[in-house]
Formats: structure tokens, C-alpha cells, sequence
């Protein structure tokens, strides 16, 4: 899991322009972030963390900070070791 937390850290970097920030921090409120940010999140939660993103979980504070983005897309993916049975 942490290399997923690293990877979706390093993604927020790239895209604030190597702006600091802390795994909790609201990137919204920040102002560095905008509306078009939100499109690219789920775009790479959705392609590169490979967790679809399903209308009703179109919610900003899903992924305002790299600790929701992480728990999002950690609470999407199916456990090790379970099928889809």
C-alpha cells in the first residue's frame, strides 16, 4: 500500500508544480488545485491505480488530499486473496 500512497504522491506533485503539501491537507482549499485537477485525479485513480470510479463516488472530498485519494482507492480494490465469487 505505501507504494500506491508514494505513487499517488508523486502524481500530486507532478501536477501542483512540486508544491508541498502534507498526505492530509485539502489540495482544494489550497487554491493551487482546481476543478480541472479533480478530472485529472480520477482519470488516474481510474487508469493508473486501476480503481473505476463510479458516479455516486463523484464527491470532491474523495480525493481533496493523497490520504483520501489513498483511502478511496484502497477501500475500492478488492482485498488479496478474494475473488469475485
Amino acid at each position: 500500500m505505501t507504494d500506491q500512497l508514494a505513487t499517488i504522491r508523486a502524481f500530486v506533485t507532478k501536477h501542483t508544480g512540486g508544491l508541498e503539501f502534507t498526505d492530509e491537507q485539502d489540495l482544494f482549499a489550497t487554491g493551487h488545485v482546481n476543478s480541472l485537477f479533480a478530472v485529472q485525479i480520477v482519470m488516474f485513480v481510474e487508469n493508473t491505480l486501476g480503481v473505476p470510479v463510479v458516479d455516486d463516488d463523484l464527491d470532491i472530498a474523495n480525493f481533496s488530499s493523497v490520504a483520501r485519494i489513498h483511502h478511496y482507492a484502497t477501500s475500492k480494490q478488492a482485498p488479496v486473496g478474494v475473488s469475485g465469487q
